[in-house]
C-alpha cells in the first residue's frame, strides 16, 4: 500500500507538530504541502526527516507559497516549474522510486485569484486562469497517457457543485465560477486524471477541504468548499483503495483554513 497525503499547511514552521501529529496519525509514505512560506534555507530539513521523511524536495519563495513533497522512498527527477514567467514556488515534482513502482508526484498550488470573477478588473484573477493553462500544457507535454502519476495540491477551485456549500451563489464566487471550473477540466484532460476523492465519494455527496477563518463556528454554519484535491493518472485508477478527508484537522491548533486529503493506492 502506498498512502498519499496532501496538505495546505498555511506556514510550515508554525505548524511543524501538526505535521508530526499527521505523520504519525496516517503513516504516509508521501506527504505533498502547499503554502509552506518558508524560504529553501531555513526549511527543516532535519526535523522532517526525523518524522521519517528522509527524502525531501521543496521549494521555497520568501515568506509566501512554498510547495514540498516529503517521502519515506528515494526521490530523483526533482524538478520545480515556474508558469507564466514566474519562479514563485507553487509546482515542484519528483519520482518516487519504489522498486518496480515508480510514481511520478506533483505538489501544486494554483494562485487564489483575488476577490473579483473578471479578468479585465482583476489581474490577479486573470492570472490564475493563465497559469491553470499553463499547467494544462505542461502535464499533456510531461507525460505520456500510460505514466503512473498523480498531482496533488491546493487547486484553489471547487468544480463540483457539491463541492460548495451553496451551488448557485458560489457560482458567481472565486473559485466556483464557470469559467475556473472549465480551466481545471482542462487540466484534467491532459492526462485524463482521475479525481480519486469522487472515485470513492459520490459526485452528490457534499465534501469540503476549506473553511473560512472568519467564522468562528466554521463546523456549524458549514460554508465550506473543496479546494484540495488528489488526481491520478489512469495508470493508477484501478489501485485507488480509499480515500480521506480529515476534517478534524480544522480543530488542531492553530489551525490552517484546509484540511489534508489522503488517498491509498494498492501494489502495483
Amino acid at each position: 500500500m502506498l498512502t498519499i497525503a496532501s496538505w495546505n499547511i498555511n506556514s510550515l514552521r508554525k505548524r511543524l507538530g501538526q505535521l508530526e501529529r499527521l505523520s504519525e496519525e496516517t503513516q504516509a509514505d508521501v506527504i505533498c504541502l502547499q503554502e509552506t512560506k518558508v524560504p529553501d534555507d531555513k526549511f527543516p530539513t532535519a526535523e522532517i526527516a526525523a518524522m521519517g521523511y528522509a527524502h525531501q524536495a521543496f521549494a521555497g519563495y520568501g515568506g509566501r507559497n512554498g510547495v514540498a513533497i516529503l517521502s519515506r522512498y528515494p526521490l530523483r527527477d526533482i524538478c520545480q516549474h515556474g508558469h507564466c514567467e514566474r519562479a514563485d514556488a507553487r509546482h515542484i515534482s519528483a519520482v518516487i522510486d519504489r522498486e518496480g513502482d515508480p510514481i511520478t508526484a506533483h505538489s501544486l498550488y494554483v494562485p487564489a485569484g483575488g476577490q473579483i470573477p473578471d479578468i479585465e478588473l482583476n489581474p490577479k484573477f486573470a492570472h490564475k486562469l493563465k497559469f491553470i493553462d499553463a499547467v494544462a500544457d505542461h502535464f499533456a507535454g510531461a507525460h505520456g497517457l500510460r505514466d503512473a502519476a498523480f498531482v496533488a495540491g491546493d487547486f484553489n477551485v471547487a468544480p463540483l457543485p457539491a463541492d460548495v456549500w451553496n451551488h448557485a451563489r458560489m457560482s458567481r464566487i472565486v473559485t466556483h465560477t464557470p469559467i475556473e471550473i472549465a480551466a481545471i477540466e482542462r487540466v484534467k484532460r491532459s492526462l485524463y486524471f482521475v479525481d480519486a476523492v469522487r472515485e470513492i465519494i459520490a459526485e452528490d455527496d457534499p465534501v469540503f477541504t476549506w473553511w473560512s477563518y472568519r467564522a468562528a463556528d466554521w463546523q456549524a454554519v458549514n460554508k465550506g468548499r473543496r479546494l484540495d484535491h488528489i488526481w491520478v493518472t489512469p495508470a493508477l485508477r484501478q489501485r485507488i483503495a480509499a480515500v480521506e478527508v480529515m476534517v478534524d484537522v480544522r480543530h488542531w491548533t492553530p489551525p490552517s483554513d484546509h484540511v489534508p486529503v489522503v488517498v491509498k493506492l494498492t501494489p502495483p
